[in-house]
């Protein structure tokens, strides 16, 4: 009977001996890591900043398009409350009540770390926005009394915003920044709401 053929199997070296990596080119292998890690941390911490400054200014547009929409479904007076200081924001309806006031509607959103309100070194507003850059007017009390270190873009019922005396304006607009970059929220005297962005150093406004 013939013998069935079998591959023969690799002999190991006789002394044992496995390739591996010298210590050179484990050497070269870190140095490269370190130079990418290097390049790419950086980077991710100006896109990391990015979205949360765009990411709050967002917030800030949403807020401002849910307080016209409540203006005009609860048929009073609302208005985005931004505390300039704290660094925060939230919605407020007016109570008609025997006793006007002005009533939180959902919770306070607190800008990211980094992020506060600004407008660096820019000096001119978007197009066809307000005529010279600047966060919306102080907030006042349903009496009529100023709250400092505070901004307050307002709606009537008609979700048009309006001034302390009940006329329209187009003064009307929020800025954030963190140092590099500029976003601005504004409402036209029609009611639209637009997003813009620069950088920080000079005027430079895209719609977004």
């Amino acid at each position: 009977m013939p013998t069935p053929h079998t591959t023969p199997r690799p002999l190991r070296p006789a002394s044992g001996h496995q390739d591996g990596f010298t210590l050179l080119e484990l050497l070269v292998v870190l140095g490269l890591s370190g130079v990418l890690a290097a390049i790419a941390v950086p980077m991710m911490g100006n896109t990391m900043a990015d979205f949360r400054l765009s990411g709050d200014a967002r917030g800030l547009h949403s807020a401002l398009s849910a307080a016209k929409m409540r203006a005009a479904s609860a048929f009073s007076q609302s208005r985005l409350f931004v505390d300039l200081d704290g660094g925060s924001f939230h919605v407020e309806i007016l109570s008609k009540g025997a006793t006007p006031s002005w009533v939180a509607e959902g919770g306070t959103t607190y800008l990211s770390t980094g992020v506060a309100p600004g407008f660096g070194d820019i000096e001119t507003p978007p197009a066809n926005t307000q005529n010279a850059i600047g966060q919306a007017p102080q907030c006042v009390t349903a009496a009529g009394v100023a709250i400092g270190n505070t901004a307050c873009v307002v709606f009537n019922s008609r979700g048009i915003p309006i001034d302390t005396t009940g006329a329209p304006t187009a003064n009307a607009a929020v800025y954030v920044t963190d140092g590099s970059a500029v976003y601005g929220v504004t409402v036209h005297a029609g009611g639209m709401i637009e997003l813009w962005k620069s950088m920080a150093n000079a005027a430079a406004w895209g719609r977004l």
